[in-house]
């Protein structure tokens, strides 16, 4: 067995044990996307909106259904026109952001995406691979607290309102 053959059981055990400890929290591998479509001015250089490339979608997709305790299997992909992806030089992170489209042939899935499980955020620093999901399916409601404060750079190039962490309706 192979390095990688040990490794993925690891993360994946890792990820479930912070599930059951009420973690708010999972990580997953995950690969940076290089083209940049959007920019705004941040303090230390230019946030970048970046194109979802199949690599980073397949991460997001991966990080978000180990987030829910389902094989990405469960999913069919991210929901269209729901996904954002961004990097922030003043944090030096990257931030995602993605709505789950379920499998029809999983219940578990299509009952958690029509409540509040459905919208997911992402952030991982530049120098790892791993995602950081935070559940956000009631961030369009009034009142609700955004799980992930987004910079403000991040939010402009996404053309989302201040101070949110959903993309405006």
């Amino acid at each position: 067995m192979n390095l990688r053959g040990l490794l993925l059981p690891a993360l994946v055990s890792g990820s479930l044990l912070l599930s059951a400890c009420g973690s708010s929290a999972t990580t997953t591998i995950s690969t940076k996307a290089t083209t940049t479509t959007n920019v705004s001015k941040s303090s230390t250089g230019l946030t970048r909106e970046l194109n979802v490339t199949s690599a980073v979608r397949a991460s997001l997709l991966d990080a978000a259904a180990a987030y829910h305790q389902l094989p990405a299997a469960d999913y069919v992909g991210l929901d269209a026109g729901t996904t954002y992806y961004a990097f922030d030089p003043a944090t030096n992170h990257y931030y995602a952001a993605a709505g789950l489209r379920p499998s029809p042939h999983s219940l578990p899935a299509q009952v958690g995406t029509q409540d509040d499980g459905a919208y997911n955020l992402f952030t991982r620093a530049a120098r790892t691979s791993t995602w950081t999901v935070y559940n956000d399916g009631l961030g369009g409601v009034q009142g609700t607290k955004c799980p992930l404060v987004i910079p403000s750079a991040v939010l402009k190039v996404w053309d989302w309102h201040v101070k949110t962490c959903y993309p405006p309706s």
